[in-house]
């Protein structure tokens, strides 16, 4: 069991954070991804896809598809994170499930396309909760947020439509200063049955 300090860096005291110091280096982000990658999917589907936006060029084309909210802020960060998922995700399937190479039939077919996209959108949004996790594990804080226009990023970013954004992740150092007072959190008796 992990203990006190690392479940509070994970969870207890982490906060979504609005402003952050930087840079963040490749190292970093790769050290990220080598975390979170270990986290489970659906028979190993693996979905999610990142895009790490740092080059002013590249916050330039995110920029047109933010809320006014949420403008501010993400120009300023170090880097972003457009968690984004693959439709095509079952063609790594012989690579990723490779005791079931026959496992890429089942999401093969223009009847599929609606399962795909749940599976697809269901895991990279799991891949998502686990590069929260890993950033936070690894010293880094984080942003995540929704406001902003997903057809203008998949515009931008993922022309050929293949993938498809789920939310932006904002990566750096918070500062602590800049952190809203803690909201409330649901209790077990609000959120979970037990039968």
């Amino acid at each position: 069991m992990l203990d006190a300090h690392a479940l509070d860096v994970l969870f207890r005291t982490a906060r979504t954070h609005n402003a952050f110091s930087g840079p963040l280096t490749d190292e970093q982000l790769r050290s990220v991804h080598e975390l979170m990658k270990w986290g489970p999917t659906t028979m190993n589907t693996q979905p999610g896809r990142i895009v790490f936006v740092r080059s002013n060029e590249a916050k330039e084309k995110l920029a047109a598809a933010l809320s006014s909210g949420n403008l501010d802020k993400t120009m300023k960060a170090p880097v972003t994170a457009i968690v984004a998922y693959d439709l095509h995700f079952y063609e790594y399937l012989p690579q990723t499930f490779p005791h079931r190479p026959e496992a890429i039939k089942g999401y093969l077919g223009d009847d599929r396309k609606a399962g795909n996209e749940r599976t697809a959108f269901r895991n990279g949004t799991l891949q998502g909760a686990y590069l929260i996790i890993a950033a936070r594990a690894l010293g880094l804080d984080c942003g995540p947020m929704s406001g902003f226009d997903n057809a203008k990023v998949d515009a931008a970013f993922f022309p050929d439509g293949r993938w498809k954004s789920n939310f932006l992740c904002n990566l750096g150092h918070g500062d602590p200063s800049k952190v809203r007072p803690r909201n409330p959190r649901l209790t077990f008796e609000e959120m979970c049955r037990i039968v």
